[in-house]
């Protein structure tokens, strides 16, 4: 077998499925790193694939994607009561309906701030004013302050904010790529870890929040996330170290941010799509749920998702050697002419009056996100995704003329121009 990693970056999200439709029927065989590799898709893989007697996450990911997106030492790394142990830190924080409200709102109370502002301005770029409101947004959610020096030393809040979304951004943008986006990467979690493991030894030597936040922020209220990873203590009963909590701080606050891509998405969507904007601008949550289900479906973000088969396995007849990479095919089951029809049509309609199956739609991973490596926070991101949507489609502005496509051999990737707006009202 040739060694597909060059197609890979080359190709992008269309690599996986183009390598499936040559092959046929059964699932994809191919090497990449050096690596055997099995690629699987559908509802039926999915369950396979979170079964953790078939799939290990431990060495799996690569350096590169671990010192750029997940962090070393991340829950995404680990297997077992040892994973279950750290997950139930972001089940608490995630899956917590009056948190993920909370959250929710706070997003929308800055897009209405913002917006204000955006009158005044003779063009804005969506996807960099969404990052730094969602930035604004889950920091003083989270506990977190901006910054930890006083304004004359750091700047004005907002240029923290744009800072920090920058570093944000940069670590999605260039976990699979390399050159220039991917040592952006690097030294923005180099600087963000590095803060926040200060940030973690402050509260446990204080023993309360860090300053800097307002204290009508604090409240009183049950723990913030950065006190609750804090406080964390292990499977074994050991605090985590205060660089491993800074990772997984910035695993609750990267990819709340990251929906800035799903939202910029959905202002595509609308522009290609101009009849769908006074239903979503006024039928309720119902129809921005379904809308927003379908921006994750249609629109390209996680390619796969991949660990390595810790025995020798059986997958319909077909074997897998033990140390395999076993890869589950997101984009194309989200695009699976078997299970959606007209999988490259755009149309809300097919999730309104239902919600999609645990292992049908796969945005952010399949089976269950208590017990298993589904990310936590799908419901932070249908929850700001169904705030935001309506919001932008009730906005009035002007699109110009710009380079809007959305080219699929770059992962993650988003339309060229980042969607600039004039006349904002």
């Amino acid at each position: 077998m040739l060694d597909n990693t060059l197609p890979l970056l080359t190709q992008g999200y269309a690599w996986l499925p183009d390598l499936s439709r040559r092959k046929g029927e059964g699932p994809v065989r191919t090497r990449l790193l050096g690596k055997p590799v099995i690629a699987l898709r559908g509802p039926a893989a999915v369950p396979f694939f979170y079964d953790e007697n078939h799939v290990r996450r431990r060495t799996a990911l690569p350096e590169p994607v671990l010192s750029t997106l997940f962090g070393k030492g991340a829950v995404h790394t680990l297997d077992g009561e040892e994973h279950r142990a750290r997950k139930a830190v972001f089940t608490s924080l995630l899956k917590d309906a009056a948190n993920v409200t909370a959250l929710a709102q706070r997003v929308a109370d800055e897009w209405e701030r913002s917006r204000k502002e955006w009158a005044d301005r003779p063009r804005v770029t969506l996807f960099d004013e969404v990052s730094v409101l969602i930035t604004r947004a889950v920091y003083a959610w989270a506990g977190v302050p901006l910054t930890e020096y006083p304004e004359d030393v750091a700047g004005s809040a907002d240029d923290e904010a744009r800072r920090t979304a920058r570093d944000l951004v940069a670590m999605v943008d260039g976990f699979a790529t390399a050159g220039p986006r991917h040592w952006q990467a690097r030294r923005a979690r180099q600087r963000q870890e590095e803060r926040l493991a200060r940030l973690i030894e402050q509260i446990r030597s204080a023993g309360h929040e860090p300053a800097g936040l307002d204290p009508a922020e604090q409240g009183g209220g049950p723990p913030s996330v950065i006190q609750t990873v804090a406080a964390h203590r292990e499977a074994d009963g050991q605090l985590l170290d205060p660089r491993t909590a800074a990772v997984e701080v910035l695993n609750v606050l990267r990819p709340t941010v990251a929906v800035t891509w799903y939202t910029v998405f959905g202002a595509h969507a609308l522009h290609r799509h101009p009849g769908l904007r006074e239903r979503l601008a006024s039928d309720g949550e119902g129809y921005a749920r379904a809308f927003a289900h379908e921006v994750r479906r249609f629109y390209p973000f996680a390619p796969f998702v991949a660990g390595l088969a810790p025995r020798d396995l059986d997958w319909h007849g077909e074997p897998i050697k033990e140390g395999t990479l076993v890869l589950l095919d997101l984009y194309g089951q989200n695009h699976d002419p078997e299970l959606w029809e007209s999988p490259y049509t755009f149309d809300p309609e097919r999730f309104t009056g239902r919600e999609p199956g645990r292992d049908e739609l796969v945005p952010q991973g399949g089976g269950d996100a208590g017990e298993g490596h589904r990310c936590p926070g799908e419901d932070v991101t249908l929850a700001v995704l169904t705030a935001l949507l309506p919001r932008l489609a009730r906005l009035d502005f002007h699109v110009p003329d710009q380079d809007l496509r959305i080219p699929l051999h770059r992962m993650p990737t988003r339309p060229r121009s980042g969607f600039v707006m004039t006349d904002v009202r």
